[in-house]
């Protein structure tokens, strides 16, 4: 029996509720962003700011080549998260629908990847994209220049597939019947074929799960950008964040103007793909 509460249910007041709970440092992100440096170190807090700076925004892009960053950030995740769903999806359909000696292994190494945590491979993986032969001034053996450093492939290179990803595809693509690949091959149509015109049509949700994921995770990095960059024309916006700290003191109303438009794009990706977003979280585990 449901609990009313005039006309909203018990779990509309639980669910509203959470939201306001998980709403609120977004909230404190943009009043304090609007406060002066006064007020936020005033012993007396105070929610709403006694005088509403927005130039306190103008003033944060002002410091450092904002544009620079944001462009990097930009060109790295658009190109990460447009490689990923390629092979991801294609990892997760070969796993998923094609037969061949020793799927069950290579998907248990797969997983194993999701086990590992990310700090342990950071010095391998930064070794092998400064030691990468033909590349940076390096020569065949990877000796002489610098490889992938300070370079967007070195940004990307790393990312473009996932265990996680590979995994999410893959219990997607198990939900579609035989009788899909059946009748296509009866048709004459080849695995990549059916792959191209008929699964990826269909994914839609999965495709724009993973997207969110991996820009998020990609746009939010801040160690690996800070480990392969070294000059200020590559920084990332993560990195530019740090120009408002210094050894004794945060400008914390800057730092905030400056955190709530690089959350801005986030937010925006959110809400268009919201929808498959939905529908690729509901259906991947199913089988």
């Amino acid at each position: 029996m449901r609990i009313k509460f005039g006309s909203a249910s018990l779990s509309t007041v639980v669910l509203l509720l959470i939201s306001l709970i998980m709403l609120f440092p977004f909230l404190l992100m943009i009043v304090t962003s609007l406060k002066t440096m006064g007020e936020i170190q005033s012993p007396t807090f105070s929610f709403i700011p006694k005088k509403w700076l927005f130039e306190n925004y103008a003033l944060a892009m002002s410091r450092g080549d904002w544009l620079r960053y944001f462009y990097n950030s930009f060109v790295v995740s658009a190109i990460t998260v447009i490689f990923s769903l390629i092979f991801n999806s294609m990892a997760g359909y070969a796993f998923a629908r094609l037969r061949f000696p020793g799927r069950n292994v290579l998907f248990f190494s797969v997983l194993i990847g999701i086990m590992v945590p990310p700090q342990t491979t950071m010095i391998p993986t930064f070794l092998m994209m400064k030691l990468f032969p033909f590349v940076g001034g390096n020569n065949w053996q990877g000796a002489g220049g610098f490889g992938f450093i300070n370079s967007y492939m070195g940004l990307v290179l790393p990312f473009i597939a996932g265990s996680f990803g590979i995994f999410m595809c893959r219990q997607y693509f198990l939900n579609f019947p035989r009788a899909l690949d059946e009748a296509a091959q009866i048709d004459g149509a080849s695995i990549y074929r059916i792959f191209f015109q008929i699964y990826l049509p269909l994914s839609k949700p999965i495709l724009a799960t993973l997207a969110i994921f991996k820009a998020t995770s990609t746009w939010n990095d801040y160690m690996w950008p800070l480990i392969m960059t070294n000059t200020e024309k590559m920084r990332t916006v993560q990195l530019g964040l740090t120009i408002f700290r210094s050894e004794t003191t945060v400008e914390w109303n800057l730092l905030m103007a400056a955190t709530t438009l690089v959350v801005l794009p986030l937010v925006l990706l959110f809400l268009a793909a919201q929808k498959y977003f939905v529908q690729g979280i509901v259906t991947t585990g199913l089988k």
